[in-house]
């Protein structure tokens, strides 16, 4: 039971892991593929990036201690399940909860979700279904059989011919269930409805800011990792010098470079060019708006983070007043409309220009 729940929690966070690193490509591909990101699919490819690293967990770990390490068997003979699911239940007289039979079923229903996701969000047919479903059981077979690719010296679990058909029959499965789903919700092909404008809602302006926040996380964090091992390769750390700081600020000016340098280029952060919103001219000139859509964005509140006590405050200052102007109008304009007077649109739709957002002077 540990074990399982030891793989359990490895895919979880496994799987979580990248659907953050692949969290703002996903967002900005939808936009352009559907027109819109619902949480329904948002929350399927999210089990999909779980379900794949559970496939490896639950069928390669734990490897074997080196200590008590014994060779597994190998079964060459096809359908062999069979005598032994018959042997099993003559004996124990249970055909729905005897371990053989459950093992068998258990072999069947672990790639049936493979089957599924196949062709709710690939797109893809039986056919592919079970081609995927033979090709992944056959390298998880073949590595078990080769004790991790030569890592062991033989088999540690048993190279078993029938895993390898119920694990088929299991994708087979999936992708024929599937057909539950409504065809419009299935595959990645383009929407025809994809350039139909779209209003812009507190949601969809709360998920841009997602983006944007966790960007430029990952962007400093990535540039911060980078300089740590160059700095610990070529400088000895001192009470006077600290690598880390020193990393940490390089992550720091990176991620905020490359939003201040999308927005000075186009006007948006990266999060409104994922989510497909734009700002209306307002009453400022660009080359005012576009630093003060900076300013008013993540990039400055990681800048602002940085900074020594109590000066770093203004990053919780930024933040709260990004949020409860998120709340005063419907399209969640935030500071950057509301010093601006500048509304929130889709980028789909007809170039807006007024010199001053009425509804903003009003307000």
């Amino acid at each position: 039971m540990d074990n399982i729940v030891r793989s359990g929690l490895l895919a979880v966070v496994a799987g979580a892991l990248v659907a953050v690193l692949a969290f703002v490509p996903f967002v900005a591909v939808s936009y352009r593929r559907r027109g819109r990101l619902t949480l329904g699919r948002a929350l399927l490819w999210a089990a999909a990036a779980v379900y794949f690293w559970a496939i490896w967990t639950y069928t390669l770990i734990p490897l074997p201690d080196s200590e008590v390490y014994r060779c597994a068997g190998v079964n060459l003979h096809p359908f062999a399940f069979v005598d032994e699911v018959r042997a099993a239940v003559a004996v124990s007289g249970r055909y729905l909860t005897d371990p053989v039979v459950l093992q068998v079923a258990l072999n069947v229903l672990l790639f049936a979700p493979l089957g599924f996701f196949l062709r709710v969000l690939g797109g893809r047919g039986i056919l592919i279904a079970g081609l995927v479903g033979f090709a992944t059981s056959g390298i998880i077979e073949t590595t078990q059989l080769t004790g991790a690719w030569g890592i062991f010296p033989c088999a540690y679990r048993v190279f078993d011919v029938d895993d390898l058909l119920a694990n088929t029959s299991g994708a087979l499965l999936g992708s024929i269930l599937a057909f539950v789903v409504p065809a419009q919700h299935r595959g990645v092909e383009r929407a025809p409805d994809v350039e139909t404008p779209r209003p812009v809602t507190r949601r969809r302006r709360l998920l841009g800011l997602v983006c944007d926040v966790v960007g430029v996380w990952l962007v400093g964090v990535a540039v911060a990792v980078v300089a740590q091992a160059v700095l610990v390769l070529l400088v000895r750390e001192t009470s006077s010098f600290s690598t880390d700081r020193v990393a940490s600020l390089a992550g720091v000016v990176a991620a905020a470079g490359l939003w201040l340098a999308v927005i000075l280029t186009t006007g948006r952060s990266i999060g409104d060019l994922a989510t497909r919103v734009r700002f209306t001219n307002g009453a400022l000139p660009a080359w005012v708006a576009r630093p003060l859509r900076f300013a008013t964005g993540a990039g400055m509140y990681t800048v602002l983070a940085e900074l020594p006590t109590p000066w770093s405050l203004t990053a919780f200052l930024l933040a709260l007043a990004t949020a409860a102007l998120l709340l005063v109008w419907p399209d969640g304009r935030g500071l950057t409309g509301w010093i601006g007077r500048r509304r929130l649109v889709d980028d789909r739709a007809g170039v807006v220009s007024p010199t001053v957002d009425r509804g903003a002077r009003a307000r």
